[in-house]
């Protein structure tokens, strides 16, 4: 494994592969507006999603705004986790990004978003989808609306769209200076302290809540109260998507393949 990292190469460094462009970019084919939804991981795929299908559609795009989710009840806004105008400074040549639509295009919708025509798109389209049925679609009302908007891109897309997609995560999206700061405040104290324990440290993540375990469909300590509690949440947030004919949940099987989350004891 200490291997991984070396250049296959005699004398060879690893280098970044995506390179900005220095062009203007042509005309704008209207706006995209994009509600991220999920966790935090979540959503900054669905802003990488966001920036290369406004790049490959040659439009607009708005500033994501991210869902308030009914578990963690975070409202904060792009800005709040990420540096938004080094975002827009960033890829300025490649996709343009506005922090709002024009008035004259509001007027028509009463300047409120939610009466913007809304794409209900499929989890992992295609990028030809995109531009088969999204692009006409955007092309005649100048703005449209995505959302949920969490995993709604293929993986398997051209190298043109996976430059954007690289180009906004590695180079783009840069976290805002307080989260920046307190990033830097812990690295230096895990440096510190790890110091008496030859440089080691553990890192613990407690990603353990409701729809995560319900979702995971595994099986925990809680009984049959558990059990019920669990598929009411699966309910709640996925309406029908566990219920399906000829659906089966295995809650063994998923242990045994090692795809339950840990609890805090574990």
């Amino acid at each position: 494994i200490l291997t991984v990292w070396k250049n296959s190469y005699k004398g060879g460094q690893w280098r970044p592969c995506v390179n900005k462009s220095y062009e203007g970019l042509p005309e704008s084919n209207g706006y995209i507006y994009v509600e991220a939804n999920g966790g935090l991981n979540q959503q900054r795929t669905s802003i990488c999603n966001a920036v290369a299908v406004a790049g490959y559609l040659n439009a607009t795009l708005l500033i994501p705004n991210f869902h308030f989710h009914s578990i963690w009840r975070d409202p904060s806004k792009f800005k709040d986790i990420y540096d938004e105008e080094y975002f827009i400074s960033t890829l300025k040549n490649d996709v343009r990004v506005v922090d709002k639509i024009p008035e004259y295009i509001m007027e028509r919708f009463d300047h409120n978003l939610t009466n913007v025509y809304n794409f209900r798109i499929k989890a992992w389209s295609s990028i030809r989808y995109y531009r088969d049925v999204v692009l006409p679609k955007l092309l005649e009302e100048k703005v449209i609306r995505i959302s949920p908007f969490a995993n709604r891109l293929s993986f398997d897309a051209p190298p043109a769209v996976q430059r954007l997609r690289c180009l906004a995560n590695y180079e783009a999206l840069r976290f805002s200076s307080p989260i920046l700061s307190l990033g830097e405040t812990l690295v230096a104290r895990m440096k510190e302290r790890s110091a008496n324990s030859g440089g080691k440290y553990l890192s613990v993540h407690l990603r353990f809540e409701e729809d995560m375990v319900a979702f995971s469909c595994c099986v925990f300590d809680g009984g049959e109260l558990e059990k019920e509690d669990m598929k009411k949440a699966r309910e709640r947030g996925w309406k029908g998507k566990f219920t399906k004919p000829g659906r089966v949940i295995r809650p063994g099987a998923i242990r045994i393949n090692g795809k339950c989350p840990l609890t805090p004891l574990e």
